[in-house]
């Protein structure tokens, strides 16, 4: 009986498992694609943050968050919108890009879309991860993290992480703010797009050689 009970135990561990889904690392996560936010306090320029997002493993989100940032034919967008709440110590929150103080955004599926899955662990300072009102309330909102935030694994959908401009990142989070988290002075993603890696790429003639 006991064998039996075990069997039984493994298989529903199995089960679970599965229907959970395999958990990443931020760090292992594969980057599928790279985004870039210009960013400005106060109408000066601070800095480049460039992101890296986890298109395997939450496709839909990322696409929502490429919609936003380059994809969208209209006008609305993060081009022009603003960081609301930056919490040193914590995380700097945006893209709420219709009434730009935490209240609003939308998704590209509508005014909200489901919680893809929390496969992705907020193990790591600088991730970026979707923010929300509860469970699949996800619209255009998002965060990114400067501390470890291990107590928002399994509550908000993790889909980047910057791979470059963690300086600018902790330069927003250290502005200076009031008592509601907002910050005095405006910072403003004064543009964004798909970002290309400035590395240049071999090219090869029509011999097949390549240019040196």
């Amino acid at each position: 009986l006991q064998a039996i009970f075990i069997r039984y135990l493994i298989f529903f561990t199995t089960l679970s498992f599965a229907a959970t889904g395999p958990k990443f690392k931020a760090k292992d996560a594969e980057v599928t694609d790279k985004v870039y936010f210009d960013m400005e306090i106060g109408g000066k320029p601070i800095g480049k943050i460039v992101l890296g997002l986890f298109g395997t493993v939450v496709p839909r989100t990322v696409e929502n968050f490429k919609y936003w940032t380059y994809e969208n034919p209209g006008a609305e967008g993060f081009k022009g919108s603003g960081f609301h709440r930056v919490i040193d110590g914590f995380m700097i929150q945006g893209g709420d890009f219709t009434n730009g103080n935490g209240t609003g955004g939308k998704s590209k599926f509508g005014a909200k879309f489901d919680d893809e899955n929390f496969d992705i662990y907020h193990d790591q300072k600088y991730v970026l991860s979707m923010a929300n009102a509860g469970r699949n309330t996800n619209g255009s909102q998002f965060f990114i993290t400067v501390a470890l935030t291990p107590h928002l694994n399994g509550k908000h959908v993790v889909f980047g992480r910057v791979l470059e401009g963690t300086d600018v990142v902790d330069t927003i989070a250290r502005t200076p703010k009031d008592g509601m988290d907002r910050p005095l002075k405006p910072v403003v993603i004064k543009n964004c797009g798909k970002h290309e890696d400035d590395t240049p790429k071999d090219k090869t003639d029509e011999s097949g050689h390549k240019e040196l």
